[in-house]
């Protein structure tokens, strides 16, 4: 069978009903073309489609619809019983043995919604970073605990700091001012300077003691280990100056 849906407006409909009459469509057709409204305005009305306006009464939404239906097209009253017409055409096909009944097919459920499984706690969201360190669920974050608040009230230093970071706890006085030792240590003699790095580097690559050592000392220049010569060189141009420090 043929299920066809026109709509007021031009004539491409009345190909079918020639096709119809002539023979050369042998199954049965279920056809409707909608606008049959038009007529209840006082003037033309522009339907969705561009084609879509009556310009005439064989182009009216009635006018084909009878057409069709004179042609031998299944042609329904209304728009609301053109489903019923398609069931009751297909099952009179089923009847007459012209095609095989189509069993019905239980479509899938539509998942649930994630926010709404989420909200009624049926599932999870999966945490994509897990921090066991800081905790930033509430109204100010907390390291290991200690709120954010605390920190700052109670005048922790950046060993204190660490300590939550790194130990995930409070370590003494002693070891909290080890630590900001290191780090007053390394902020100028760090392994990431350059000449340490070359050494390092060197090192790892598997040379000897003294190889890996030129190696960071050739690195010394201007930016780098030359602090010291710039500073005789600054000193010794305000002495030959006569320009003394107050």
């Amino acid at each position: 069978m043929m299920v066809v849906l026109g709509e007021l407006g031009g004539s491409d409909e009345y190909s079918l009903v020639e096709a119809l009459k002539q023979g050369k469509v042998q199954k049965p057709v279920v056809a409707w073309v909608s606008g049959t409204c038009a007529r209840l305005f006082k003037s033309e009305v522009q339907f969705g489609h561009a084609g879509a306006k009556s310009g005439g009464e064989l182009e009216s939404a009635q006018a084909k619809n009878q057409a069709l239906r004179d042609a031998g097209a299944v042609v329904p009253t209304s728009f609301e019983a053109l489903e019923s017409v398609i069931k009751e055409t297909f099952e009179k096909l089923v009847e007459e043995g012209n095609i095989p009944p189509v069993p019905e097919v239980t479509p899938p459920p539509i998942p649930e919604d994630l926010k709404t499984a989420i909200k009624s706690g049926k599932v999870r969201a999966p945490t994509h970073i897990i921090s066991t360190i800081s905790d930033d669920r509430g109204e100010e974050p907390c390291y290991a605990g200690v709120p954010m608040s605390t920190i700052i009230e109670r005048g922790y230093g950046v060993g204190d700091v660490i300590s939550l970071l790194w130990f995930k706890r409070s370590l003494p006085r002693y070891c909290t001012q080890f630590i900001e030792i290191c780090i007053m240590l390394c902020a100028d003699h760090g392994p990431c300077v350059s000449g340490a790095h070359n050494s390092i580097v060197t090192a790892r690559a598997g040379k000897d003691l003294v190889s890996s050592l030129v190696s960071g000392l050739l690195t010394i220049g201007p930016r780098f280990g030359g602090a010291i010569d710039d500073a005789a060189r600054y000193f010794k141009d305000a002495y030959d100056r006569g320009s003394y420090a107050l």
